[in-house]
């Protein structure tokens, strides 16, 4: 199980992140921007489950580059991943951690951080991540 320590760790790892909240929660931002935040639902969000029972426990909402990867996001069906009525036509994407691996974690956040991210930034890390691969 993922918890918000987890997440904080991961977020944390990429270059460049500070911490801290907004609408009293968790956020982790790059370059000004939050690309991953603590996501309780609201009492409108419940109500909107109707009969459905809504996943529990700490949820995380990490961004999406536009609505067109948002949907490629949702249809992998990664387990832990999903979406509700109140983030309709927003490039962003839910995670219950209880249920998603820290694979699907690790990789939502780095997929967040990189559409967030500076793009001189992002690109200078993904060139050192290819470089430690090659080295391998």
């Amino acid at each position: 199980m993922v918890t918000l320590d987890d997440v904080a760790a991961m977020a944390l790892d990429l270059p460049e992140v500070t911490e801290g909240l907004r609408h009293g929660n968790r956020t982790w931002f790059v370059g000004g921007k939050g690309f991953a935040w603590e996501r309780p639902f609201s009492k409108a969000d419940i109500g909107r489950f109707g009969d459905t029972t809504p996943p529990e426990g700490e949820i995380v909402a990490v961004a999406v580059a536009d609505l067109e990867e948002k949907e490629a996001v949702l249809a992998e069906q990664a387990k832990g991943i999903f979406t509700i009525a109140h983030f309709n036509g927003y490039p962003a994407v839910l995670i219950e951690l209880k249920v998603a691996g820290k694979r699907v974690v690790r990789n939502a956040i780095l997929d967040a951080w990189l559409a967030c991210a500076p793009s001189k930034l992002a690109d200078d890390y993904m060139a050192q991540r290819r470089a430690r691969r090659r080295r391998r």
